[in-house]
């Protein structure tokens, strides 16, 4: 299954966001393709600051991995230049898909 969602960046950080997620930790990675997750995409909209994020599903959602200490430590980690919520997630708003073409 691919999903997609987006997000939202505080204005004057995509070069640091492009940054940390050029340096992705080994470890978060590795958790992602282990619970099914890849071909996993984040686009930017330099216009608004709004993050679009798709990613093909065999399992669980990166969003659906909160409860690791990992992805915990990465939320803290970008906290400081993205839009969350109160336990430092990501503000997440899904998508619908409204048109698909092999």
């Amino acid at each position: 299954m691919k999903i997609a969602f987006k997000m939202k960046l505080k204005p004057g950080f995509k070069a640091e966001y492009k940054t940390r997620h050029d340096a992705i930790w080994p470890e978060l990675a590795a958790l992602l393709k282990e619970n099914g997750i890849s071909d996993y995409s984040i686009f930017l909209d330099e216009e608004t600051d709004t993050l679009f994020a798709v990613q093909q599903q065999n399992g669980s959602s990166s969003q659906d991995l909160g409860s690791t200490e990992i992805v915990q430590k990465w939320w803290a980690y970008m906290a400081d230049i993205m839009e969350t919520n109160a336990d430092q997630s990501p503000i997440s708003i899904p998508l619908k898909q409204v048109f698909h073409l092999d």
